[in-house]
């Protein structure tokens, strides 16, 4: 990611954490394990909350941000989804944030439109078609229908950074998203290619409460990625360290 053309600095440092475990993570890794075709989901995706365990990791991650240097002013935005709130809420009021949690929905989960509370093998099963497209397409532009691609996403990621560096100009900032969202940052910020992403997507997948730092360059020319999927503050306080990868493409993550 560059200056966007406005000859600012910008935003120095992003600080991603994805949403810690939720009960939807929970519910499609059951689905998985049973060989079911739908996810037993409590609510819409957008309702749905942490577990048990993903509020321990918040409060994990919350004790790791009181030890921030200056992080008490950090300027803090969240995905509109329930468990990404929450999981912001909890980690900023534990380590004693003196910020408001700004919302922004361009930073919301891939919508998956007809695939939707379908497991991998669900969607085998009963939308055929569709699983082949896919496999034809490749996961980065396969649109399912009413739902959104890997690019379609990074059409949104886009414009949320250039507004960012415009709102948060020479600041860190902490995001809190979805780990197909924190994907596509780092596709956009250190220049990845298709291939790429979708290799650190298969073989690293970001875990829940974990934190991934990005750095800008002091010429403000791109980033460097300082760390990534760090969870050490979890095991540190006893809190559970999740994955929940499953498929993309079908699972509520």
């Amino acid at each position: 990611m560059s200056h966007y053309g406005h000859g600012v600095p910008g935003v120095t440092e992003l600080l991603l954490v994805r949403h810690g475990e939720s009960q939807g993570n929970v519910a499609a890794t059951l689905a998985h394990q049973a060989g079911a075709h739908v996810i037993d989901v409590p609510a819409r995706d957008a309702d749905v909350g942490l577990s048990d365990t993903g509020r321990e990791q918040a409060l994990a991650l919350g004790r790791l941000l009181a030890g921030y240097p200056d992080g008490r002013r950090t300027p803090v935005w969240s995905s509109p989804y329930l468990r990404a709130r929450q999981t912001a809420e909890l980690a900023v009021q534990t380590g004693g944030w003196q910020t408001s949690i700004l919302i922004d929905e361009r930073l919301r989960d891939r919508e998956l439109g007809i695939l939707d509370m379908l497991t991998s093998a669900g969607v085998e099963a009963r939308l055929p078609e569709e699983a082949g497209r896919r496999r034809w397409l490749g996961k980065f532009y396969y649109r399912p229908p009413g739902g959104e691609s890997w690019a379609d996403l990074v059409l949104r990621v886009r414009p949320f950074l250039s507004d960012l560096d415009r709102a948060e100009d020479g600041r860190r900032v902490l995001v809190v998203a979805h780990d197909a969202v924190i994907m596509t940052i780092r596709y956009v910020c250190e220049a990845l290619t298709e291939q790429g992403v979708l290799d650190l997507a298969r073989h690293t997948p970001v875990r829940n409460a974990a934190v991934t730092r990005l750095v800008r360059n002091s010429d403000g020319t791109g980033w460097v990625l300082a760390a990534f999927n760090e969870d050490e503050h979890l095991e540190r306080e006893g809190a559970a360290v999740t994955t929940h990868p499953g498929d993309r493409d079908a699972f509520p993550h």
